[in-house]
């Protein structure tokens, strides 16, 4: 059955081109309502994409995952469509550890079986909660624009979120629609966790006391920031390779100096980047920030890595201590 649901999937894959004809998808299916209606909605129109389609499942190795790989794969026989396991031989019960390992997991997957694009069940309502997760621990417009339609994961595999205009509520809509059984992982219910919490408890107060539709245009915001992000982070790449000497450890801040600051900070953190510091924090950027218009042997020590940044002449030159 053709479904409105399946006309938006299916405009969407069109109107953005995630999802081009003949490529082989590797599913990621939790068992839970988002991943188990992706993967409805794609077998259904894999007839008029021509894809080849699998299914890839991450037991964490938990006790709350008892029970999922199993009703995972009979889903998959039952449908038939090829089904992969990875399971964790140890695995933290933290959030950024499952997520890690997930995504490790599945590349693997599609490395060996030569999938080209990763796609998971992530939907609006995921894209709402994580910009409030990542508002909340301070993050800037790149952080608050995460959770995109499409990314890398390798020079060959691409990670494809088709859902993101698509609500939580429709998802478990549909399920109970074609009636299909859904696992509900006890994990998203401990509050222990600040997503769960995000999800259970700050969404559904602002959706009553400020805003019913509150999801969608938190969506809508992640959207607008991260055209703008991917266009100021192409501006200060720009600006970087002006700037920055033969040797990569200085920065002319004569130049700098004529840049606006939203620029001059993306330009220090990607500056900082290519030394080797994976996530600088603000206060670091800042510290090299204050260097551009410092008089001379003005220095900051607060990078990590045993580095300084001094002002010598017209230069702001990294010195290994």
């Amino acid at each position: 059955m053709w479904t409105p649901l399946h006309a938006r999937l299916h405009q969407t894959l069109k109107d953005r081109d995630l999802l081009p004809k003949n490529n082989h998808l590797l599913i990621a299916v939790s068992g839970g309502q988002d991943s188990l209606c992706l993967l409805k909605l794609l077998n259904d129109l894999q007839s008029k994409w021509s894809w080849k389609i699998a299914i890839a499942h991450c037991d964490h190795g938990w006790a709350s995952d008892i029970g999922i790989a199993d009703h995972v794969e009979e889903l998959a026989q039952n449908w038939g469509i090829s089904f992969y396991l990875k399971i964790a031989s140890t695995m933290k019960e933290t959030e950024a550890a499952a997520r890690e390992w997930r995504y490790q997991a599945l590349i693997e997957i599609a490395q060996e079986n030569e999938f080209t694009e990763i796609v998971t069940g992530h939907t609006l309502s995921d894209r709402a909660e994580t910009l409030l997760y990542n508002l909340i621990r301070g993050s800037g417009t790149t952080g608050l624009g995460a959770l995109t339609w499409k990314r890398p994961l390798t020079d060959k595999i691409n990670l494809v979120r088709p859902l993101l205009n698509v609500s939580r509520a429709e998802t478990l809509a549909f399920c109970q629609q074609f009636q299909i059984p859904i696992w509900e992982d006890a994990v998203n219910a401990n509050i222990d966790y600040a997503r769960n919490r995000i999800r259970q408890q700050l969404l559904p107060y602002l959706k009553e006391n400020f805003n019913p539709n509150i999801e969608n245009n938190l969506s809508q915001t992640a959207e607008i920031l991260k055209a703008e992000s991917d266009y100021l982070e192409t501006e200060a790449k720009n600006i970087l390779l002006q700037v920055i000497s033969p040797n990569k450890t200085q920065l002319n801040h004569l130049i700098l100096r004529t840049v606006p600051l939203a620029l001059q900070r993306r330009i220090m953190r990607q500056f900082l980047q290519q030394l080797g510091t994976q996530q600088p924090n603000f206060e670091q950027i800042e510290a090299m920030v204050n260097l551009i218009d410092a008089p001379r042997r003005s220095r900051t020590s607060s990078l990590p890595g045993n580095l300084i940044a001094e002002v010598q002449e017209e230069w702001i030159i990294i010195i290994q201590l």
